[in-house]
């Protein structure tokens, strides 16, 4: 059973970082394409950062590029998203969902059908100004 927990949330002050943790289970998440995603109060579902091994690079949304940094440890089976120089606009509830590994995935993550199946519960994430 694909399983995925986002954590790591909690309210920072503008200027400070978190790192979010998605903890997979039932599969590896160097076989398929981690998604993070954040959606605010009366907003659209935002894709803000992806990582797949099929993809030369990381994907990051325009709003977060030189302020968030993905990675992935294989032995834990996590993706996290460290996220500095935080915004009163990056105040959202974040969750990671998975996606096959093809290339070309991740510029494609606003794309994604997300359902209970392929991603988690969220973790909230409120900056203050």
């Amino acid at each position: 059973e694909v399983q995925l927990q986002a954590s790591g949330g909690g309210l920072v002050q503008a200027g400070g970082s978190l790192r979010l943790s998605c903890a997979a289970s039932g599969f590896s998440v160097d076989d398929f394409a981690i998604g993070w995603f954040r959606q605010a109060p009366g907003k659209e579902r935002e894709g803000v950062s992806c990582i797949s091994s099929s993809d030369d690079r990381p994907y990051y949304a325009d709003a977060v590029k030189g302020r968030f940094t993905v990675s992935s440890d294989n032995v834990e089976n996590t993706v996290y998203l460290q996220m500095n120089d935080l915004k009163p606009e990056d105040t959202a509830e974040y969750y990671c969902a998975v996606a096959g590994s093809a290339r070309g995935i991740c510029p494609l993550l606003n794309h994604w059908t997300l359902s209970d199946n392929n991603r988690g519960q969220g973790t909230q994430v409120t900056v203050s100004s």
